[in-house]
C-alpha cells in the first residue's frame, strides 16, 4: 500500500482529489487536510509515503511551507500539484525540494503515475516540466567520470530506455514502444540507476544529454 496524505486550503478540491484517488487498490489516503496547522501536525505521520500539496500560488510564505514539511518528515516525498505552470514557478517549486511536479491540468493516468515514481524513490516531473528544469540547470552540472564510465556497462536494452525515458516517456510508453511490461520497464530504470549513481530524474536527462544520448 502506499500511504498518501493530501492538503488543498480549498475543502471541496481537496475531498475530489480524495475521491479520486481511494478509486486506486493500492492507494491508502491517510488525510485531507485543508488547515496548515492541521497539515504540519498530520504530516509528522511516518507511515506517510506521499503528500500531495495543492498550491494556487507562489509567496514566500508558499514555498517556505514546502521547505518545512520536507524537513518535518523526509521519508515523505511530495508531490505538488500547481495552478501556475511558468517557468518561474517551476523553478522556484524545484529549489523547495518538491520531489514532483504536475499542473493541475494533469490527467488522472499522470497522478497515478507520478505517486508510483516517487514511491519508487525517483523524482516526477512531466514532460513540459522537465523541459522548463533542463534549460535552467543543463549548462551548471559536471557528469562525474564515474558515471560516464558507468555508462559503458549498460546492455543494449537499457539504453533503449534510457533514451525514451530520458525524453520524459511514462512507464508505460516506454513499455508500448519497446514490447515489454511495465514491471520489467521498473527493473531497467532500478539497475540503470544503480550503475550511473544517480539520485533523479532531472540527473538522468542530464546525464543523457551530455552523453549524446538525447538531444534537446
Amino acid at each position: 500500500m502506499i500511504n498518501i496524505g493530501i492538503y488543498d486550503e480549498h475543502h471541496l478540491m481537496g475531498q475530489g482529489l480524495k475521491l479520486l484517488l481511494e478509486r486506486v487498490p493500492e492507494f491508502e489516503i491517510l488525510f485531507c487536510a485543508d488547515h496548515k496547522d492541521q497539515l504540519m501536525t498530520l504530516a509528522q505521520n511516518r507511515s506517510l509515503n506521499i503528500l500531495i500539496l495543492s498550491i494556487h500560488d507562489t509567496s514566500v510564505r508558499t514555498m517556505n511551507l514546502i521547505i518545512r514539511l520536507s524537513l518535518l518528515n523526509p521519508k515523505a516525498r511530495l508531490l505538488i500539484l500547481s495552478f501556475d505552470s511558468s517557468e518561474e514557478t517551476i523553478v522556484k517549486i524545484v529549489k523547495s525540494k518538491a520531489k514532483g511536479i504536475l499542473g493541475h491540468d494533469a490527467s488522472q493516468k499522470e497522478l497515478i503515475e507520478a505517486i508510483c515514481t516517487l514511491r519508487n524513490g525517483f523524482d516526477y516531473f512531466n514532460r513540459s516540466i522537465n523541459q522548463m528544469v533542463l534549460n535552467q540547470y543543463i549548462d551548471k552540472l559536471d557528469v562525474p567520470e564515474e558515471q560516464t564510465e558507468g555508462l559503458n556497462s549498460l546492455s543494449e536494452r537499457q539504453i533503449e530506455v534510457l533514451k525514451l525515458w530520458g525524453r520524459s516517456y511514462s512507464n508505460q510508453e516506454i513499455a508500448d514502444e519497446l514490447c515489454i511490461s511495465v514491471r520489467t520497464v521498473d527493473a531497467h530504470k532500478n539497475h540503470i540507476m544503480q550503475k550511473l549513481q544517480l539520485k533523479s530524474t532531472v540527473e538522468l536527462v542530464k546525464f543523457s544529454i551530455k552523453n549524446n544520448i538525447i538531444e534537446i
